[in-house]
């Protein structure tokens, strides 16, 4: 194919690192990474980004979106919008909190015929391994889910359930068998039921209401069977630090375990939640800065493989901001435009570069997900790009952000990194905050 693009930055964030370099695209791909003072093919349209950095575009494999069914939380065309303004260009649905779930094959054909049409960024789903399901799992694989997303307690919405450890076990096999992954919110049901439960606005209350020990625990249950029955499984949102030695123990074994943590784990403390301020409940919780530290140290030594949004929102009613009571309101931490910008300000200041944060939030997470053409500025892959510029700020105002409801837990935050663009497959999407038409597509595991 010709070549029709060519972007040019001094900065440019490949797999080798951080160099200065002309990437040009044909028919949506990267067909050349060209020396900076290359001669451009005759034809191509030329973009000079300066000294903004080039990097490949974000991959959040951890966004909830509720459509159909629970659209005012959030919807396809609000939460991708979101997603190309914050310089996502491909992000992957979880199958709860949309009814009905993401737990049949007829159940992802009506969360399909939702997004078609609406998307900015390319929209992938995750199915549900839910109790009885176990029959639905291989045809919801063969129609390209990502994987299979478990809950070992209530998940907060009644029509996903929990997997009791005898389904669990049946689910893993299945899917060890067909060679799908597991996905899991592993907080252990039992440790959070023996735990001090007190209603009202005090957030050390909250968070003694979810313990590490919750995370600890799932874990340790989680790793035997992985072990035992050749299942790969994900840790989602790993906020409990005390597990890192859990997980790394179980990879020098051979067990195929992977984890992420999120932005507001890595960004967020306990210590900045006010009483009553419940924009900032999420389960797992937001922890302490001393257990922060040694999420970081993890990330640093590849025991937690990436970081996605877990982007989570309601309507306003559900933050329950009338009481502030944390018991009562809805757990969730809306951030899918926020986390590049959020990262690089935390990540910069521990003296973490460019190239790690674009290993941990777009090459890692395509790998997570099978998506070889994704997630890094290479040869052949598709020529989505995220213009950022690391060294301006802003402050966040949650009424200037794109998803549905203006409540975020960053409100008032300055925050380093401001994206400039953002381009999927060599098309611009985004420009200065402003969204263009949607030009997303509905994509499926194994698409190469």
């Amino acid at each position: 194919m010709p070549i029709d693009l060519v972007l040019r930055s001094t900065r440019v964030i490949t797999p080798d690192g951080e160099r200065p370099a002309a990437i040009a695209v044909a028919d949506g791909r990267i067909a050349q990474v060209l020396a900076y003072d290359a001669p451009p093919p005759d034809g191509a349209r030329v973009v000079e980004l300066g000294d903004d950095a080039l990097m490949p575009g974000v991959v959040d494999t951890h966004v909830h979106i509720n459509e159909p069914g629970r659209t005012e939380w959030e919807g396809f065309a609000s939460a991708t919008r979101a997603a190309a303004a914050g310089g996502v260009t491909t992000l992957i649905d979880m199958p709860l909190n949309s009814i009905p779930p993401t737990t049949t094959v007829d159940a992802l054909a009506i969360k399909r015929d939702a997004a078609l049409g609406r998307v900015h960024v390319d929209v992938g789903f995750w199915g549900g391994a839910v109790p009885g399901n176990v029959r639905h799992l291989e045809p919801l694989h063969h129609r390209g889910v990502f994987g299979f997303k478990c809950f070992l307690l209530h998940s907060g919405v009644e029509e996903f359930p929990q997997l009791p450890a005898a389904e669990l076990a049946e689910a893993m096999e299945e899917l060890a068998r067909i060679d799908a992954l597991l996905i899991v919110h592993a907080e252990d049901a039992q440790v959070i039921d023996s735990a001090p439960r007190r209603p009202g606005r005090a957030y050390a209350d909250f968070l003694a209401s979810r313990p590490r020990e919750a995370e600890n625990t799932a874990i340790e249950h989680l790793i035997p069977l992985a072990r035992r029955l050749g299942t790969r499984v994900h840790i989602l949102h790993l906020s409990s630090s005390d597990a890192l030695p859990l997980i790394e123990a179980a990879r020098r074994e051979g067990v195929a375990v992977t984890a992420e943590t999120c932005p507001h784990y890595l960004t967020l403390t306990a210590q900045d939640v006010p009483d009553g301020a419940t924009e900032f409940k999420c389960c797992p919780p937001i922890r302490e800065a001393a257990n922060q530290d040694r999420l970081w140290e993890g990330l640093a030594a590849g025991t937690i493989d990436c970081v996605v949004s877990d982007h989570s929102p309601c309507t306003p009613e559900l933050k329950r901001f009338d009481t502030g009571d944390f018991a009562q309101a809805w757990g969730g931490i809306a951030s899918v435009q926020l986390g590049l910008a959020a990262i690089w300000t935390e990540a910069s200041s521990r003296g973490h570069t460019l190239s790690d944060v674009a290993r941990w939030m777009s090459a890692a997470p395509a790998r997570l997900a099978g998506l070889a053409r994704k997630g890094a500025i290479t040869h052949g892959n598709d020529a989505d790009f995220a213009v950022f510029a690391p060294e301006e700020s802003f402050t966040v105002d949650p009424a200037a952000l794109h998803h549905r409801n203006p409540v975020s837990a960053y409100a008032g935050r300055t925050l380093n990194g401001v994206v400039r663009s953002t381009w999927l497959r060599g098309r611009l999407i985004a420009e200065n905050g402003k969204v263009r038409e949607p030009a997303g597509r509905l994509i499926e595991r194994g698409e190469s």
